[in-house]
């Protein structure tokens, strides 16, 4: 039996699971900030497209010109994850996804499809190797290691913003930067908070709740970022041994 792939809409949000997190059998505050976070872009052409298993199988993406990231660039979409999870893997379910992804900025007439990528493979990006074989290539990087992969179909490439290169702010405290597009979000802030007040350590939050902001952000961005004593740390969400790492610097 082929797969079943569905893509959410305003008509089936509230009822589709978000293939991210679908093992809770109770209301979760991070698919909850989700669902309204996407209740929003989707009408300004954001893709959630999921295969229906007990598995996180899905792409998301969105036009460049609406995706809450430091890039800019005309005509392209911006994917912001591409995942495929435990038994799901190896059944092509990822190049089905991508190909999907693909089709749709050429039938739209885009220039192409970009993502974030790095010099070394982060965890919470999507697998940059994977997207290399459609013949994704780095067009833009910062000073320290992170990549703008792009596929273009007619010559153009994006760039990341001005700013974001910049990966340096004024604050020493630890300090991040977060919107509610993944919903694993709510609980890392929730766990790093605990920790920093446990602890004494300052801790700023910035809550990024608007395209302009996201456009204008000091780093690199996916959904989640971290700096420590003006210096950008990551775009991985923060356990609590990883936290332990970067404050000890």
């Amino acid at each position: 039996m082929e797969p079943e792939f569905v893509n959410l809409t305003p008509e089936n949000l509230a009822d589709e699971h978000l293939s991210c997190l679908i093992r809770v059998k109770k209301p979760h505050p991070g698919v909850e900030a989700k669902r309204r976070w996407l209740a929003d872009r989707l009408r300004e052409g954001h893709v959630f497209r999921k295969l229906q298993v007990k598995d996180p199988v899905f792409i998301e993406y969105a036009p460049l010109e609406t995706a809450w990231v430091p890039i800019v660039g005309d005509n392209y979409l911006y994917v912001y994850c591409l995942w495929v999870l435990d038994a799901s893997k190896g059944k092509g379910y990822g190049r089905a996804l991508m190909e999907y992804c693909l089709a749709d900025a050429r039938e739209q007439g885009k220039s192409g499809v970009c993502m974030l990528g790095s010099k070394k493979q982060k965890s919470w990006l999507s697998d940059q190797s994977f997207a290399k074989k459609f013949g994704f290539e780095a067009v833009d990087a910062t000073d320290d290691g992170y990549e703008l992969l792009a596929l273009s179909f007619d010559g153009t490439v994006p760039a990341f913003a001005p700013r974001a290169k910049a990966q340096r702010i004024e604050r020493d405290e630890l300090t991040i930067y977060y919107d509610f597009q993944c919903p694993y979000v709510p609980g890392h802030i929730a766990a790093v908070q605990r920790y920093c007040e446990e602890n004494d350590v300052p801790l700023t939050l910035i809550q990024v709740d608007s395209l302009q902001t996201s456009k204008d952000l000091p780093c690199v961005f996916n959904n989640w970022a971290v700096f420590y004593k003006g210096t950008f740390e990551t775009v991985n969400l923060l356990d609590t041994a990883y936290l332990k790492r970067i404050l000890k610097k």
